[in-house]
């Protein structure tokens, strides 16, 4: 399955993007870089510089369609920004429309959130996003992972890197459920 991972240029928490992509590899998946512009996106190990990683395809030329299923790596500055970018915002709406899994940690719910897709869901996040999500609409519940159907699609949520071994677990499972 090809996965997208969409970032933002710069403010992606390194470890979310990583741990995810590797598990996806590990898993025999093809995940693909996204951004809202094309080059290198700077990952950042909270506050601090970290790596920098290629962009594979730029978010106003890329389709859903053409992807299994979306993971959204948090970290503060990713999500804000992504929430601005109306072609990232539409592009993460549209996985939704077309049914297809999406998995989104710590921050990255903000994301959802402006895309409008969390209304009736069930999910949890960094704790500081809860009454933005609950706001907007969704339950939040302080969980390691929370999977949630009640929607068009599955969505795959969970708070922090610390609890990457679960997200990964989680949204793997859900996304070879969705290939099946």
């Amino acid at each position: 399955m090809r996965i997208a991972f969409l970032t933002a240029p710069e403010g992606v928490e390194q470890v979310e993007l990583t741990d995810p992509w590797q598990a996806a590899v590990d898993a025999g998946h093809e995940p693909v870089l996204v951004s809202t512009e094309s080059g290198e996106i700077q990952a950042f190990n909270h506050l601090d510089k970290a790596d920098t990683f290629p962009v594979d395809e730029v978010v106003g030329e890329a389709s859903a369609e053409s992807f299994g299923g979306l993971v959204l790596p948090g970290g503060v500055a990713n999500p804000d920004f992504l929430r601005t970018d109306a072609k990232a915002v539409a592009f993460v709406k549209d996985f939704f429309e077309q049914g297809r899994p999406v998995a989104a940690i710590c921050h990255a719910p903000w994301t959802l959130i402006e895309a409008d897709v969390v209304r009736g869901r069930v999910l949890t996040s960094w704790p500081s996003l809860g009454t933005d999500l609950r706001n907007a609409g969704a339950t939040w519940v302080d969980e390691q992972v929370k999977i949630c159907d009640h929607g068009t699609n599955k969505l795959v949520t969970s708070r922090k890197p610390d609890d990457l071994k679960a997200f990964c677990a989680a949204f793997l499972d859900v996304f070879a459920q969705e290939a099946g």
